[in-house]
């Protein structure tokens, strides 16, 4: 019970600070306890950088931003080694990539060369700075945050880079009751300035732990590999799954499962999480007008139940 009291905690403490979005909530919460990265797509000024931040906070991570641009380097996000006389040496002064959580505010704004920087990190979970490769801290979270590529300026972050995030959830506009709440309450920023830390880095990972340990059937894999399957029909997308992707729907769903308070996995946590950990590594087969989500969600529908 005391594990769901503290799953209970902090989706609350998460839910005072961006409100009105209690299920993309639920879902930044069971990528980071999946180990996933999280990348947040939406307009300007919804809460994207609020909710990386309460995130941070509330899982009492150590945190770092970098705000993308066009000119952003390598070095800036790995750090530089500089000559110290003193010393008569090189000292390695790291970068902001080196927090346990680093947001990466519009990630899509910088060049192809930072974005393969980022990816080493959040794939090898370790930089190379001058032919040394130094490990990052643990737990390391990547959350970043990207405009819809129509705006001006942005670059499209590569299919393989898209395809080490674990999720990609897109907050929208609140509804009215929710705005309201906003527009009279206290500023964001300074409520996520003051909340507490409900986890220590030890109860993450034993949180982690737990996940990986919940159960999934035999049955259920037989559906989630149909849903892969059918992602690789040609009906509805261009291209499939690729195995890390089913591995990832697994996990993703694990951790489903443990926020909803069960030791194995049903087929609804695989319905619950399949569109925000496949829809950005999927092309739609001819434009019905229907995105990624949508059409995953038509596919969902077009699959048996075990």
């Amino acid at each position: 019970m005391h594990v769901q009291h503290k799953l209970h905690a902090l989706l609350n403490q998460l839910n005072t600070v961006i409100v009105g979005k209690s299920a993309q909530v639920q879902d930044c919460v069971a990528c980071l306890l999946a180990g996933g990265h999280l990348l947040i797509e939406d307009v300007p000024g919804v809460g994207k950088t609020t909710l990386a931040h309460a995130l941070a906070r509330t899982f009492g991570l150590q945190f770092s931003r970098v705000q993308f641009t066009a000119d952003l380097m390598p070095s800036d996000l790995s750090g530089v080694s500089i000559y110290e006389r003193g010393k008569e040496a090189f000292v390695f002064h790291p970068g902001p990539l080196f927090a346990q959580i680093l947001l990466a505010d519009e990630i899509n704004r910088a060049s192809p060369k930072t974005q393969s920087a980022l990816l080493e990190a959040m794939e090898e979970k370790q930089v190379t700075v001058e032919g040394s490769t130094r490990p990052l801290p643990v737990p390391f979270f990547v959350i970043a945050t990207q405009n819809p590529l129509d705006q001006l300026g942005t670059f499209a972050l590569p299919e393989s880079q898209l395809d080490r995030f674990l999720m990609r959830i897109s907050l929208g506009y609140p509804d009215r009751a929710a705005e309201r709440q906003l527009l009279a309450g206290q500023d964001r920023r300074d409520l996520v300035e003051h909340l507490p830390s409900l986890l220590s880095p030890h109860e993450l990972q034993e949180l982690q732990r737990q996940v990986l340990q919940v159960h999934a059937a035999d049955p259920l894999l037989d559906y989630v590999q149909d849903l892969v399957a059918a992602t690789r029909s040609g009906r509805w997308f261009l291209q499939g799954l690729s195995p890390r992707a089913g591995i990832a729907v697994v996990r993703a769903a694990k951790a489903q499962a443990l926020l909803s308070g069960r030791d194995y996995v049903a087929p609804d946590d695989v319905q619950a999480i399949l569109a925000q950990t496949v829809a950005h590594r999927l092309v739609p087969v001819g434009d019905a007008g229907r995105g990624a989500v949508a059409q995953v969600q038509a596919m969902i529908a077009g699959t048996p139940l075990p």
